[in-house]
């Protein structure tokens, strides 16, 4: 669902599967990243990578978990009850958030530009993706 649109941005609601966790996101660009890591792989995680301000958590905060793997940067969280990974702080940006496209809701992937990341040579990838703050 669209909330708002901006001169700047478009403002997006999305969330888990249950509800528990709730966040709106503005998005400044729309260009989502594919990764081919063992983690977005499995998850099917398609990245929108934005900066804190463009971020808010409206509820579920206590129903988020966190799992730490590898260099334990990322702070991947996750929906105590369902289970759904709607967003995370990558170690690549730690000063942003990282959404699940597949976690907004009412948006078509068919009006973004998909790019492909070989996260599975992540340390030799990693200059590839810009910073949304830049």
């Amino acid at each position: 669902m669209i909330l708002s649109r901006e001169m700047t941005g478009t403002t997006f609601s999305g969330g888990c599967h249950c509800g528990a966790v709730q966040f709106q996101v503005t998005l400044r660009q729309k260009i989502v990243i594919d990764c081919n890591c063992s983690v977005c792989h499995k998850k099917g995680f398609l990245h929108l990578i934005v900066p804190a301000v463009d971020f808010t958590l409206l509820r579920g905060e206590t129903a988020l978990s966190l799992y730490l793997f590898n260099t334990q940067r990322a702070k991947h969280l996750f929906c105590q009850n369902c289970g759904i990974h709607a967003f995370y702080i990558p170690r690549s940006h730690p000063h942003c958030f990282d959404v699940n496209f597949r976690c907004l809701d009412g948006v078509s992937l068919a009006n973004f530009q998909v790019e492909t990341f070989n996260g599975r040579h992540w340390e030799a990838n990693i200059v590839q993706l810009s910073d949304p703050l830049s």
